[in-house]
């Protein structure tokens, strides 16, 4: 006779073995909700469609609710987001994990989820598609079988698929399986459990692996990573050749990562696609004295090969930017973008959008080239989702674990920005411990904060 199937909390922790430090884990209702009850304060980013970023368990009359609705405890330096910001987080490639409870995982990696199968005609996934689609590696927690022993591994979903071949790996109640090109795989039986004992109760072809083991509940330890860097050069000094480097600021001081530019400077890599709202017209506006820190320093140090921007000349004819003067001499190429257009494109890049309309630029020379079309008697243009290599910003505070604030109107493109490079380093005044931010201030979760430098307090905005 087989063995007890295991519990929730059992599977949990079996769970619990696919996480890393650090790790983004998109949480589905269900049996995913028991996983963070399981981890100790780890650094872990537990994810829940209702808002919820960093959620330690389930906790009677908490204010916060997980994906299953049940009332969970807030981990020091969790916060809360919008739907929207949740979606971009799902669809943008910034989880790293999502665990999700099907109805039904076929052998190629569909699964349809339970909440659809629940609803019968009406289909209602939720955000068991975004959390599929988004994600790196997505982990099947469910039941083997449901009562009275209906398959659940089958060779063909029998219902509308939510995600066609997103699955990677198959936890349930007495076995552990691998997905792979091959179909599955059984690596991992539950104590009392044979081989012959699962593949009885599963519909879909599964192979056994030689190295079959019986599962472990063992939950890892998991230090939290450090993103403190000791400076601007150590934090910037693998930024390759010929990287797209996200560069904020609003024209003047404010919001600009001096300290960080000027490490970027002095790291000397050449080529670099700057992405900003300008290219270094600080130096020759009012907004403060002559030699102030901007994009000019890197164009001066012959680094800059294009800017992508909205205001990339002076205002002053008599007084061109270094990077207007590179541009006219050929050293420069120069794409000019709607500022609200260049929100926009980093916005949908960040979120995984791969392209949207608008009508701005319609009918000018910014629309040339560019794919039309008129929707409801109006004329648009197709314009591209933007991402970067390596993003530097200006924050106020950080802590720990990069949750980030700003102040004042330094917050500009500062958060929009960080959702987008595959590296983000933020430059901030001060550095305080996990749950010194209260989780409604944080602006930009450290999910998207790479590394953390500190500004000298004796730093200089001036050259």
């Amino acid at each position: 006779m087989p063995g007890t199937r295991l519990d929730s909390a059992a599977m949990a922790c079996r769970a619990a073995q696919e996480l890393f430090p650090g790790a983004v884990v998109a949480l589905g209702p269900g049996l995913p909700c028991y996983l963070p009850g399981e981890i100790s304060d780890s650094g872990i980013w537990f994810l829940a469609d209702s808002g919820v970023l960093g959620n330690n368990g389930m906790e009677p009359n908490s204010s916060a609710v997980d994906a299953g609705g049940n009332s969970v405890g807030l981990l020091s330096g969790g916060s809360f987001t919008g739907v929207v910001d949740v979606s971009g987080i799902l669809r943008g490639g910034h989880t790293d994990i999502a665990v999700l409870q099907p109805s039904q995982v076929a052998a190629n990696g569909d699964f349809v989820h339970w909440t659809n199968e629940a609803t019968g005609d009406l289909m209602a996934p939720g955000s068991a598609v975004d959390m599929a689609y988004g994600a790196a590696k997505v982990v099947a927690l469910m039941p083997h079988q449901y009562p009275p022993g209906r398959f659940n591994i089958v060779e063909m979903c029998s219902l509308p698929v939510d995600g066609a071949g997103q699955v990677n790996i198959i936890i349930t109640d007495v076995a552990v399986m691998n997905v792979g090109p091959g179909g599955l795989e059984l690596i991992e039986t539950a104590p009392g459990w044979s081989a012959d004992d699962v593949l009885a109760i599963t519909d879909a072809p599964l192979t056994v692996s030689p190295d079959l083991k019986n599962m472990t509940f063992q939950v890892p330890t998991l230090e939290i990573p450090n993103k403190v860097y000791s400076n601007a050069v150590e934090a910037l000094k693998d930024v390759p050749e010929g990287a797209t480097v996200n560069v904020d600021g609003f024209a003047g001081p404010g919001g600009m990562a001096h300290y960080l530019m000027v490490g970027l400077r002095d790291v000397g890599v050449k080529g670099l696609e700057l992405i900003s709202n300008t290219a270094g017209i600080a130096r020759m506006s009012s907004f403060g004295a002559p030699n102030i820190i901007d994009h000019s320093i890197l164009v001066e140090n012959n680094q800059v090969a294009k800017a992508t921007a909205s205001y990339p000349v002076s205002p002053s004819v008599s007084r061109p930017t270094a990077f207007e003067e590179a541009y006219q001499r050929g050293e420069a190429e120069l794409e000019v973008v709607p500022q609200g257009t260049l929100a926009e494109r980093l916005r949908s890049g960040g979120a995984g959008v791969a392209a949207f309309y608008t009508p701005t630029g319609a009918g000018t020379l910014l629309g040339e080239g560019k794919e039309a079309r008129t929707i409801n008697g109006k004329d648009y243009i197709l314009e591209m989702g933007l991402r970067a290599d390596f993003c530097i910003i200006r924050g106020h505070k950080a802590d720990t674990l990069g949750n980030v604030v700003y102040k004042g109107t330094s917050r500009n493109f500062n958060p929009v920005m960080a959702t987008t490079a595959r590296i983000t380093v933020v430059e901030v005044d001060e550095i305080v411990e996990p749950g010194q931010l209260g989780p409604e201030e944080i602006v930009t979760p450290g999910l998207y904060i790479d590394r953390i430098v500190l500004r000298p307090p004796d730093f200089s905005s001036y050259l």
